[in-house]
């Protein structure tokens, strides 16, 4: 297995020559890295306006592993080969190693980089990737490569520390500037001779090369090294080193790693907003930094959250009057490690009164918006404190527990709210704290214990009766002025009491059945029905160009044709066809038209996009980015089936269905966001599209180079 680093972005308040000066103090030798003994010049290469640098050294290790290893292997020191290819005129520094020791074995591959930070161009950035594949060695691969992933994270901790020793070494000489490189002065062309200065200006690009060979250095060393490209300005891109540290927190080069190249992966494959570094974080750690499996759960996850649409609960849903009254939860200050704090009363609760008059799917939501609302604490609290918070600390008060709650759909319930928070919310408690716990909690215990995660189970503290306020109790974890009143504190807490829910407000079986299933569709979707010659269209007025116009529809009923038109001028206001022309009524959807009769395709709208035929039982998700402001029309029409190419007579099918009326009818339901392109993550230039199934966010592509959007099409059918 191969095994990847990438480093964040190293930003150095100094500018790049300094830099440069301090780091070529690293050689031959450096004392602060005990294991580099030393290095040899093998190749070297300087062009004559002095612009150009390329040094090759053969450097020696002594490598710090066990003594029966090195025995084994029959060496006493590892070599590696490293190629500094240095442009003063471009102010860049890129750096190629791999190991010459074992190198049938082992292969090591390191790119470094240093540039012009893009936003100050006194200051320098620097960025490493580095990869080790260990295809065979004596049967102690895992051992080599266990040895070798400590080595070099010891080494990429001690990176700045050199850098910035070198750096004060050379102020106490007094050095603390270093000009840039100049171009030599070159001697003016008479008028006459001015054809023979160009050509001998062209001519010495191509010499280069070939006096690089005559010193014996080889053609490649002169080639567009593969090292990371030079850093781009735009934050989002990459992660700086300092924003990690006050952002997210202390992280191992490796973690740092796995961030980043799964957040890279992020960027390049998943159409629409990527999740925020720290919530990418709370993955990574909930699989223990496992690339692979972290990335599994969150593409669930993603895709869970756009189906319920549930980054936008806190904006578009409400909680029912009955919640707000009877749920004895809700935050409360934070606590001593400055997590938000929330309050739930549990004991105090009518579970079954909640259930009865709720159903499942309003209390799963309702839990879903105290989640999404504790993220949003989370960065408000990270931003007051000045350091990373992450999570949030829950305090359960089970003073009035009893075999009520034990009400098996209660349990049931509950059961289903920890299995979706566990799935979606990783990492995101940072400790519960259960209080008065009565002799019936453990018959809870054991039935809702097994959905946790053991992480998750190491973060409960569980006190019996008054335990909690002795020592090691309450005031361990929260300060003494923020201590509910009803635990015997000083500060009045909002948090609702409870009590019994009243059965005038209990609901049938089929009544919440019904709710919970417009729970998730009607805040979501919008439906609407269109007939032949009656296509359904909604206007989408765009103010800045590359705006990303995103859709999710379903064909629940005949097959379609979706087309996106724009416009510079406003249609006229939409009119509702009244169907009279059809004698059908649209009780399941609405009929609504935009684009005039009048207009012509060309003149007054263009097509930005190229019809899409769907057919019934299919869902489409896309996304086009616009390339001017204005007005987007998406239409969905009636497809007519085409007239059969073979013979003039018209196919049996087609009698039957031109008999029914409602064959000439669709329905679909779909939804439509907006997003600033700073906000998207795809491609911005070419048409991508795949077939693949609803879960995926990463697929197989095709480009096209005559449209300028990004679409991703997920077919399947209904059951």
């Amino acid at each position: 297995m191969v095994q990847k680093y990438q480093s964040p972005v190293r930003v150095y308040k100094y500018p790049f020559e300094l830099i440069m000066a301090a780091y070529e103090r690293r050689f031959p030798t450096c004392p602060l890295i005990p294991m580099f003994v030393g290095s040899d010049t093998v190749n070297e290469f300087k062009s004559e306006d002095g612009a150009i640098h390329v040094i090759e050294r053969r450097c020696k290790l002594d490598v710090d592993a066990p003594r029966l290893l090195k025995k084994i292997a029959g060496v006493d020191y590892v070599y590696f080969v490293q190629k500094n290819s240095l442009n003063s005129r471009e102010r860049t520094l890129h750096i190629e190693a791999h190991n010459e020791t074992f190198s049938n074995r082992v292969i090591i591959n390191e790119h470094c980089c240093y540039t012009v930070h893009p936003e100050n161009e006194d200051w320098t950035c620097f960025e490493q990737s580095a990869s080790l594949d260990i295809k065979s060695f004596f049967g102690f691969e895992s051992t080599v490569e266990k040895i070798a992933m400590k080595q070099y994270t010891s080494n990429i901790k001690k990176g700045k520390e050199i850098i910035e020793y070198y750096l004060r070494q050379l102020e106490e000489e007094g050095i603390t500037f270093v000009p840039r490189w100049t171009p030599p002065s070159i001697t003016p062309c008479s008028e006459t001779s001015l054809s023979s200065c160009k050509k001998q200006a062209a001519s010495m690009a191509v010499v280069i090369p070939d006096a690089a060979l005559k010193e014996g250095l080889s053609g490649d060393a002169l080639s567009s090294p593969s090292a990371p490209e030079p850093v781009v300005g735009t934050p989002d891109d990459k992660l700086d080193a300092d924003y990690i540290k006050r952002y997210l927190g202390d992280l191992t080069p490796l973690q740092e790693s796995c961030l980043i190249r799964l957040r890279q992966w992020l960027q390049e494959t998943h159409k629409g907003k990527i999740p925020k570094d720290e919530h990418i974080l709370r993955f990574l750690r909930a699989r223990d930094f496992n690339i692979d499996k972290a990335r599994e759960i969150m593409c669930q996850s993603l895709t869970w959250r756009k189906q319920h649409q549930v980054d936008y609960i806190l904006e578009t849903w409400t909680p029912p009057q009955v919640l707000q009254d009877y749920y004895a939860g809700g935050w409360h200050h934070h606590d001593k490690d400055g997590r938000p704090l929330y309050v739930l009363r549990l004991g105090q609760m009518d579970t079954k009164g909640l259930v009865r008059a709720l159903g499942e799917e309003a209390l799963l939501r309702y839990v879903l918006s105290i989640n999404e609302e504790g993220l949003r604490r989370c960065e408000e609290n990270t931003k007051v404190f000045g350091r990373p918070i992450s999570s949030w600390t829950c305090l359960v008060d089970l003073e009035g527990l009893n075999m009520r709650h034990l009400w098996r759909p209660g349990v049931k319930a509950l059961l289903r709210i920890i299995e979706v928070v566990e799935a979606n919310y990783p990492e995101t408690l940072g400790r519960l704290l259960i209080l008065r716990a009565p002799r019936v909690f453990p018959v809870l215990w054991t039935l809702v214990s097994p959905f946790i995660d053991d992480n998750t189970r190491r973060k409960f503290l569980i006190y019996a009766g008054n335990d909690y306020q002795g020592p090691g109790g309450l005031l361990d974890y929260i300060d003494k002025e923020i201590i509910p009143d009803f635990l015997s504190g000083e500060c009045m807490c909002e948090v609702p009491e409870g009590g019994l829910v009243p059965k005038s407000l209990y609901r049938t079986a089929e009544e919440l059945e019904n709710e919970d299933l417009k729970l998730w569709t009607e805040t979501i979707y919008q439906s609407a029905s269109v007939f032949k010659g009656a296509p359904h269209e909604i206007l989408i007025q765009i103010v800045d160009a590359s705006s990303v116009i995103t859709w999710d529809f379903d064909v629940c009923k005949g097959d379609i044709v979706f087309n996106i038109y724009h416009s510079k001028r406003s249609p006229q206001p939409a009119k509702k066809d009244s169907l009279g022309a059809h004698s059908i009524t649209s009780p399941g959807g609405n009929n609504v038209q935009l684009i005039d009769k009048v207009w012509q395709l060309g003149r007054d709208y263009s097509m930005v996009e190229s019809p899409l035929i769907c057919k019934e039982g299919e869902s489409v998700q896309g996304s086009h980015v616009t390339r001017w402001p204005g007005f987007y029309i998406l239409q969905w029409k009636f497809h007519s089936m085409p007239a059969c190419a073979a013979s003039s007579l018209p196919r049996v099918d087609d009698v039957l269905a031109s008999l029914q009326v409602s064959s000439h009818k669709c329905k679909v339901m779909y939804y439509t966001e907006v997003i600033g392109s700073e906000d998207f993550r795809g491609s911005m230039t070419s048409l991508e599209s795949s077939h693949s199934g609803f879960s995926q966010l990463s697929a197989a592509t095709t480009s096209s180079s005559q449209s300028h959007s990004s679409s991703v099409l997920s077919r399947w059918r209904f059951c």
